[in-house]
């Protein structure tokens, strides 16, 4: 590997993919795309292997993606100038798709009639059709409720339009027009990145430049590798749980991250079987990034100049078993899949908080609702499929900083306008601020929590709300700082109508109501009685901490004048600090109560035998022994579980023997 043209193919790949970005970017056509930003480009070798990423625009989530898989659907040997591959199917590309709604393209790159790269670009299509407008909703159970469904088929063949397969996803979609309109604003990234790796392989040679893709992902590697080494060697687990949408439903998640030197493994192995709704991702047999994107996270934070491309996944070696909720198969639904990637990276937060003496940070909010409201456009009158916008929880506390209001780490989706909401729906923002004394306690505070309220105008609309979770389960605190705030809905709050509605599922909404949704947020890091008295003053000055959650959260003691006494606030904390024992991480009262029943040993070793039951009852199984269990409140052993789990069998058998 030649360092310096290394460093030069880096940059002008890099060049390259964010211009394809920023043209999609700039001639999409719906809300998400164009505002929100739920799309992305990138360069792939003639393998599938990415080489090269944009940081510039739109997700981040999708580095190195495997696009092998899709490419063998149509074979490689069939592919020619001028072929567009278009998709949304996951379990036909090897996760490549994460949930339908991402529609996709394959672009094969030819120089003098050899195939030398790859273009890929996604948008979220804000419908795809099925049972719901906008197509997702958490309580569908099966990808056929979720709308067209599309194997890897060429769109273009030898460059002449396939117009039965355009048809296809504009006769299947609320909004046929804005389908096409954003699958020609992927073509327009594509084509513009193909003109411009032509010109780099005249410039340097076509041999040079493809060695460049090989190299640039080597690169990537080494430089993962030397950040792996940073990390202890150990053994680390932790476990957490995702909500569903119904009373009870609920999946474990829980991972096992193996260090040693330059090596990481991490295995999801006692993860829960995937779900009877929406929750389930498919990642295929590789390492995803789409569940391991907190270590990804971690690389690009400690080495900012590592590349984003394949080379950070083969650094990594992860699992998560066939038929779990972390990579589910056919035909689970997966509308709301973000939610539990977003769980998978609390669990290996959890792993490197345990590897480090000093940790990393609290639990993010976990949740990110995307908001979708179908109903009559208010310049037109025709129906209208929109995205209103995406409601994050204020990020958890960190090792050196406090987390950031409002806003989850995680996610890369930008808010829309509140005028472009008003002019393209008939809603009205009534409005958007942070949530006075939300933010958890801790020597670093998270970010506070965000509140959203929204008045329907038009006589009926519908508003869906995917990927909301933390409304039974607090995101976690660590070292002393306080477990989160969880979510809430409420519909026509201080009326006489108002009533808690929990997560949205498929909300129907009429002219005058009003929904008030409110963000869970993120856990406080570090004893509470360790915060710095001036970032005490400045949250008190900024409207932000009352008085009396200052005195009950930080011990603080106040002169008659009402500025903080420094020598009283001490003594009291000394005081304070003898009556309190601090955990390493501090857990909400509900998952204290699941903890004391099911250790993660036990609970573990469930959710494995149920992978070798029949598919169709697995989820039932665990959730009927969790919550059994769960009732009579004692410590479950496995022998317990064991009998436990043969009854619900025997129980299902019987059943199913009565049907029949």
């Amino acid at each position: 590997m030649d360092a310096i043209r290394t460093a030069i193919m880096n940059n002008r790949f890099n060049a390259i993919v964010e211009e394809g970005s920023a043209a999609i970017y700039r001639t999409a056509y719906t809300t998400f795309v164009k505002v929100s930003q739920d799309y992305q480009c990138a360069l792939a070798t003639a393998e599938g292997d990415m080489f090269a990423y944009p940081m510039m625009s739109g997700v981040n989530v999708f580095v190195g993606s495997p696009l092998r898989p899709a490419l063998d659907a149509v074979g490689i040997e069939n592919l020619n100038p001028g072929d567009i591959i278009i998709t949304n199917d996951p379990f036909n590309t090897g996760g490549l798709v994460t949930h339908i709604m991402d529609v996709t393209l394959l672009y094969p790159i030819f120089h003098d009639e050899k195939l030398i790269a790859v273009g890929w670009a996604f948008v979220h299509s804000s419908d795809v059709g099925g049972a719901v407008p906008g197509s997702i909703s958490p309580a569908l159970t099966e990808v056929f409720q979720e709308g067209l469904r599309v194997r890897p088929v060429k769109l273009y063949d030898r460059g002449v339009l396939n117009e039965a397969i355009k048809s296809i996803f504009q006769d299947n979609s609320r909004i046929p027009v804005e389908i096409w309109g954003d699958i020609t604003a992927m073509i327009s990234g594509l084509k513009s990145m193909d003109r411009r790796l032509g010109d780099l392989c005249v410039r340097y040679g076509a041999d040079s430049v493809v060695d460049g893709m090989h190299d640039v992902i080597k690169y990537a590697e080494a430089k993962t590798h030397r950040v792996i080494a940073t990390i202890p060697d150990g053994v680390y687990k932790f476990a957490d749980y995702l909500e569903g949408i119904t009373d009870g439903q609920l999946a474990y998640f829980t991972a096992t991250m193996t260090v040693s030197g330059n090596l990481i493994e991490v295995d999801f192995a006692g993860t829960d079987p995937q779900l009877a709704a929406a929750y389930n991702l498919t990642t295929g047999t590789a390492t995803h990034p789409y569940i391991i994107q907190c270590l990804y996270a971690y690389v690009l934070t400690v080495d900012p100049l590592t590349p984003r491309n394949a080379g950070i996944l083969r650094a990594i070696n992860a699992h998560a078993p066939a038929g779990t909720v972390l990579n589910g198969v056919y035909p689970c639904s997966g509308g709301s899949r973000a939610a539990s990637a977003t769980r998978a990276y609390d669990v290996i937060l959890g792993c490197l908080n345990q590897a480090f003496p000093q940790g990393l940070a609290a639990a993010d909010s976990g949740a990110a609702g995307v908001i979708v409201v179908a109903g009559p456009d208010p310049r037109s009158g025709r129906e209208r499929v929109s995205v209103i916008n995406t409601i994050t929880g204020g990020g958890g506390g960190r090792r050196e900083c406090d987390g950031v209001d409002g806003t989850a780490v995680r996610y890369s989706q930008r808010s829309v306008p509140v005028e472009i909401i008003e002019i393209e729906t008939s809603l009205i923002i009534r409005s958007i601020a942070n949530v006075v004394d939300s933010r958890s306690a801790g020597r670093y505070v998270s970010g506070a929590v965000l509140q959203m309220v929204i008045e329907c105008t038009a006589d009926r609309a519908i508003m869906t709300v995917r990927n909301m979770n933390r409304f039974v389960f607090a995101p976690w605190g660590f070292r002393g700082g306080e477990p989160g705030q969880l979510g809430q809905t409420i519909v026509n709050p201080g009326t006489p109508h108002e009533r808690s509605i929990g997560k949205i599922s498929v909300l129907e909404m009429r002219r005058g109501d009003v929904v008030q949704l409110t963000s869970p947020c993120g856990g406080g890091f570090g004893d509470p009685l360790d915060r710095d008295l001036e970032a005490i003053a400045r949250e008190i000055e900024d409207g932000m901490l009352s008085l009396k959650r200052a005195e009950d959260a930080y011990a603080v003691v106040f002169k008659p004048d009402g500025a903080i006494d420094a020598g009283a606030t001490s003594e009291m904390r000394d005081k304070v600090r003898q009556a309190c024992a601090t955990a390493e991480f501090s857990l909400c009262a509900e998952r204290q109560r699941h903890d004391h029943v099911w250790g993660m040993d036990v609970r573990r070793e469930l959710a494995a035998l149920a992978l070798g039951q029949n598919s169709r009852v697995r989820s039932q199984l665990v959730l009927s022994v969790h919550n059994r269990l769960l009732a009579e409140g004692k410590p479950v052993d496995l022998e317990r579980m064991r009998f436990a789990l043969d009854e619900e069998v025997a129980r299902l058998d019987g059943r199913s023997t009565v049907a029949a």
